[in-house]
């Protein structure tokens, strides 16, 4: 079933719903704040492939799971610096590259293991930067 709900707080969801109401399958769902997602829902929850842009001009591109960033994706900041790569519930976890707003990686570079948020170990890890930009970019073309 597809349909508009508008939220007493008035945030305001536009898609597909299930059978007991939920947000469920394809939609956009507009904050009060007007941070704005647009992507897959599971159960009510950011689920599957989704893009958020934040009022600051922050914004995320990729996999989300139970309403948290979880997967492969393209975190970009307000202030221009951006992380590509593996992400676990909500937080940059996994292998990945960070690059600082003017374009660089950092010296010695950014890249590889990452565990809360933090640069744990030095690594190449071409393949799963790739494999984040790719899923960000599928995100950001889905039509909803």
């Amino acid at each position: 079933m597809q349909g508009t709900f508008r939220y007493p707080d008035g945030s305001e969801y536009t898609g597909e719903w299930n059978e007991d109401g939920q947000r469920h399958g394809s939609g956009q769902l507009i904050f009060n704040d007007q941070a704005k997602y647009r992507g897959r829902f599971e159960n009510g929850l950011f689920s599957g492939l989704g893009s958020i842009s934040y009022p600051d001009g922050s914004k995320y591109d990729g996999d989300f799971l139970q309403g948290r960033y979880h997967g492969l994706g393209v975190f970009t900041r307000c202030d221009g610096m951006k992380y590509e790569g593996q992400l676990q519930e909500g937080k940059i976890f996994g292998l990945g590259l960070l690059t600082f707003a003017d374009g660089s990686h950092g010296l010695p570079r950014n890249e590889g293991h990452f565990e809360n948020n933090k640069l744990v170990r030095r690594e190449k890890c071409t393949d799963i930067i790739r494999k984040a930009v790719a899923c960000a970019e599928r995100a950001k073309s889905q039509h909803v």
